[in-house]
């Protein structure tokens, strides 16, 4: 997801280095900040995939089904509204929506199935 800030452009990487400073210099400061973005997301994915984990121990302990398709439906909609006054492509928010669902969908399921062999941790 991040640039690596590795500094090269594609003229400099077909051998040319007449790149303008200027260009150069904020170019430079735009991959620092989709750098800065990039490692956000990443921090509050984390933060997200931590509660949702406290959550599957919740359904697992109640024997509660790891997919909830009613929430799904709402958070989707949510979110495509969401990124609409952001002036994002809802229907990107929505692919990645459905991408972290189904990922939380599996850690639900990983946890239910260790709650049967044993007691789920928080």
């Amino acid at each position: 997801m991040t640039t690596g800030n590795t500094n090269e452009t594609a003229a400099d990487a077909a051998g040319g280095s007449d790149v303008d400073p200027a260009v150069r210099a904020e170019l430079d400061r735009l991959r620092d900040s989709i750098d800065n973005i990039d490692a956000a997301v990443v921090h509050m994915l984390a933060e997200r995939f931590k509660c949702t984990q406290q959550v599957g121990h919740l359904k697992a302990a109640h024997q509660l089904p790891p997919a909830d398709p009613a929430r799904e439906s709402q958070q989707i909609a949510r979110l495509r509204r969401l990124a609409e006054n952001a002036k994002l492509d809802p229907a990107f928010a929505e692919k990645l929506l459905n991408f972290i669902i189904a990922e939380v969908i599996r850690h639900h399921e990983s946890i239910a199935d260790g709650a049967v062999d044993g007691p789920a941790g928080p």
